[in-house]
């Protein structure tokens, strides 16, 4: 199982990003592409188009994540909750996939940005979660640690 980060360009430079909390532990499993408007990566739609791919996304059509099926990919949007939706407004390619809805046990204990969404996740958080529904516990386990770690400090 993969994990596509899809990464707004300012998230990049801020130190609060959790996307290396993920690439720390799942390695050549996670990757991340930098989103840009008018050129969608070309790596990435071409793991659209030959994998089974779904979106972590929140919205109207999406299903629990905890549903049977099993996808070989997961892709997160990596940004705050505005540049999640300015990516997933100006991106076609995405509407077209399975999307994906997270169903997280307890709320976040992401504290490092102020106007967070209520119920909303973190990356990392988001990562793990869907590690978890996918049985991948102890990878989920070791991002759930370096977040910890990563707040703490």
């Amino acid at each position: 199982m993969n994990i596509y980060l899809l990464t707004h360009q300012r998230e990049l430079k801020k130190k609060t990003n959790t996307a290396a909390l993920i690439t720390d532990v799942m390695g050549d499993a996670c990757k991340v592409y930098v989103w840009h408007r008018l050129s969608p990566d070309a790596q990435l739609l071409k793991k659209i188009a030959t994998e089974s791919v779904a979106l972590v996304y929140p919205s109207e059509e999406s299903e629990s994540i905890h549903a049977n099926e099993i996808f070989d990919s997961y892709i997160i949007l990596d940004g705050t909750w505005q540049e999640a939706q300015k990516i997933y407004n100006h991106s076609p390619y995405l509407k077209d996939l399975k999307q994906v809805k997270l169903e997280p046990d307890c709320a976040s204990i992401y504290t490092l940005r102020r106007n967070q969404k209520e119920l909303g996740l973190c990356t990392a958080e988001c990562a793990i979660e869907v590690l978890k529904s996918n049985n991948k516990y102890q990878q989920a386990k070791a991002i759930q640690e370096n977040l910890i770690t990563f707040i703490t400090a």
